[in-house]
């Protein structure tokens, strides 16, 4: 397939294959996660989902159990955002994009008065409470902080343990009600995969289109913010095994598959689901016209999709009641009978994910 010109409708069908939104043999969290390398997760529920939807039957309870026995983990690999990603991969994902982010803080950090003797004292506390394999909330180690004389007001708390995960000292781990509890790295993941640099750039090539693709470089790019000369180094190495398909005479890479054809399925997505947020070039999936309802405002906040053969043709809401959970359709145009019944039966997969009684309403 190396070169193959193509269509934008066997793209989207390829990218739902890659990205195991259909197809998906996955029995479990961890293996959803590993071979995505990377899931958008700042809105925790919907991450969760983002998993879930990728391991056909399993249930919350098997995302929150793969986190409490330190397979997946939440952290800022990349672009300042919060990912879930896999224990195992954050040291060498860290060591390649943490300084780059460190310095596009500078200046913030100088305006909230954080500097190197603050992220020491901040760190050394953090060890104290989490030494011996302990666990803590946001809220109990900012009041920690604040018990040394630390200020958190103002973002310096979640700066402080930003930082502190960009210098690979912290991770999110297990759930603790409904937050999720801080640790330390090193106690929470003992045995780290390692690679060095060049190996690294390599890895981070191969596994971003394998689980993106067919994908551009520049997607890749955006999506980590590596320098463009990384990204050609990690490129020249992962090469061998990618292939290369053409859609209107730009480049796209993907893992070695088979053709596959455009698909009709319908699914209801999160809203951060790497399907969109995992290019810098939505424009396959997600019509002009269409992104200021997915991102109100330009305010960064994604509205979940309803997906129709790779394409986003509407958004839709969940909102809780007493008994339930009830689900509203928003689609940008009238939906087929076809598309309506597809639709339930993507929302009810989500009732079953949820464990909660799950209705939906006429759009």
């Amino acid at each position: 397939m190396s070169g193959m010109t193509t269509t934008l409708s066997t793209l989207r069908g390829l990218r739902l294959a890659a990205q195991r939104i259909e197809g998906s043999e996955f029995a479990n969290p961890t293996d959803v996660v590993t071979w995505m390398l990377a899931l958008q997760g700042q809105d925790l529920p919907g991450a969760k989902w983002s998993v879930g939807l990728r391991v056909p039957g399993s249930t919350l309870a098997d995302v929150d159990a793969a986190l409490a026995r330190g397979e997946i983990i939440r952290s800022w690999p990349m672009r300042g955002t919060l990912h879930l990603v896999p224990a195992v991969d954050i040291g060498w994902m860290l060591q390649l994009t943490a300084a780059r982010t460190l310095r596009s803080l500078a200046a913030r950090y100088r305006e909230l008065g954080l500097d190197d003797a603050a992220f020491g004292r901040a760190r050394d506390i953090a060890s104290g409470v989490l030494e011996g394999g302990r666990a803590a909330t946001r809220a109990e180690l900012f009041k920690a902080f604040e018990a040394a004389g630390i200020t958190t007001t103002g973002q310096r708390g979640p700066h402080l343990i930003g930082q502190l995960h960009q210098t690979r000292h912290l991770c999110l781990g297990p759930m603790r009600g409904n937050d999720q509890a801080v640790v330390l790295l090193e106690d929470w993941v003992p045995n780290p995969r390692t690679f060095d640099r060049d190996q690294a750039l390599g890895e981070f090539v191969r596994r971003y289109f394998a689980g993106h693709g067919p994908a551009t470089l520049r997607d890749f790019i955006w999506w980590t913010k590596l320098s463009v000369r990384d990204s050609a180094v990690g490129m020249a190495i992962a090469r061998e095994h990618l292939e290369e398909v053409v859609v209107d005479g730009t480049s796209y890479w993907m893992a070695p598959a088979p053709p596959r054809r455009a698909s009709r399925r319908v699914h209801a997505l999160p809203g951060f689901d790497e399907f969109l947020l995992g290019y810098q070039d939505r424009s396959a999936s997600l019509a002009a016209e269409h992104a200021p309802v997915i991102v109100p405002g330009n305010n960064g906040m994604f509205q979940s999709t309803i997906v129709v053969g790779g394409r986003v043709v509407g958004i839709w809401r969940r909102k809780k009641t007493p008994t339930g959970v009830t689900i509203s359709p928003m689609p940008f145009e009238d939906m087929s009978k076809r598309q309506l019944s597809g639709f339930r039966a993507a929302a009810a997969a989500y009732g079953r994910f949820l464990r909660v009684p799950l209705a939906v309403t006429a759009p």
